[in-house]
């Protein structure tokens, strides 16, 4: 996936406005509503997802001085006894003041290297990153509220790219596909992307494979939440969200064991 600066900006300005959106026009219940995330309920994973933000403004890509993540605890301390106008309003304080930052810097800032939570990269991943974890947060939200979500756009193709990225590792080492063996992921929905996958020697991303012993299908929103290890990959296979052919043994696996982060 080519991405460039502008793209990125426009993610985060849509991200933002939609967690800004959420504090205004959700119910106080609604606030108390337990999150995918065990231990948040939605505000709480509001206040943690925008306050990495707060801690990524006025930090500079570096690949020595990571962001000063010890600084999120103070900013969840600031929101937790704030009244309902009161945390709205920091949520909308942080995020404008995020996003007029973003908009400062030099487009080519992306390509600047940096400390990122994949290692060292460019700040252009650090910013995927955060795609990714604003747009599975946003869901952590959704699905509990049984509210409806838009996985189309670039901000859906960000948060399966940052799947992607890592997919060797995941059938690799949480799979454990056999040496000589291949698989294709056909994701469907908002994001249509085939990802294949080689074992020989270590399991590899390659472009195409002509014929796979694994072939697994689940729309974007279900194979990144169950690679974000977010969703129970048995009520999954349940629903039909997520199905395989070929191997059967290793489709089952592929359909269980796809979380690779939490």
């Amino acid at each position: 996936m080519t991405a460039t600066y502008d793209d990125y900006l426009g993610a985060h300005r849509d991200l933002f406005a939609h967690y800004d959106d959420l504090c205004v026009r959700l119910s106080d219940e609604q606030m108390a509503t337990r999150s995918l995330c065990p231990d948040w309920d939605v505000r709480g994973v509001i206040a943690h997802t925008i306050g990495v933000e707060a801690v990524m403004s006025g930090w500079s890509p570096s690949v020595e001085v990571p962001p000063p993540f010890e600084k999120l605890g103070e900013f969840v301390g600031r929101a937790a006894p704030l009244d309902r106008d009161g945390f709205t309003a920091l949520i909308a304080e942080t995020t404008g003041a995020r996003l007029a930052e973003l908009e400062g810097f030099d487009p080519a800032i992306v390509d600047v290297s940096s400390v990122t939570p994949t290692g060292i990269a460019t700040y252009g991943r650090f910013l995927q990153v955060r795609i990714f974890d604003l747009w599975v947060h946003a869901r952590d939200i959704a699905i509990p509220l049984g509210e409806p979500t838009d996985d189309t756009g670039f901000a859906a193709e960000t948060a399966l790219q940052e799947v992607d990225d890592s997919i060797g590792y995941v059938v690799g080492k949480k799979i454990g596909l056999p040496d000589g063996m291949s698989i294709v992921f056909h994701v469907t929905g908002g994001v249509d992307r085939d990802i294949s996958v080689s074992v020989d020697g270590r399991a590899t991303r390659v472009d195409t494979v002509d014929a796979p012993d694994v072939e697994v299908t689940a729309d974007v929103t279900t194979f990144v939440l169950l690679a974000a290890g977010r969703v129970d990959p048995q009520e999954r296979i349940d629903a039909g969200a997520v199905t395989w052919t070929g191997d059967d043994e290793w489709g089952e696996k592929a359909a269980r064991n796809l979380a690779y982060t939490r």
